[in-house]
């Protein structure tokens, strides 16, 4: 199962071990993180539980 790691920017766990193994490494966490920070997403309204 593909499951979302993100539900604001629709990441899920093939996202990143796809982008692992075209770059290395994965930066999708860094880059939610830093959208976060610019109140670019909406957990509260896009995340199942709320969060």
């Amino acid at each position: 199962m593909n499951r979302y790691i993100c539900y604001c920017f629709k990441y899920t766990e093939d996202d990143i071990i796809n982008y692992i193994k075209e770059h290395g490494k994965s930066t999708i966490l860094e880059r939610i993180v830093s959208a976060k920070r610019l109140h670019q997403c909406n957990c509260a309204l896009n995340h199942p539980e709320k969060r």
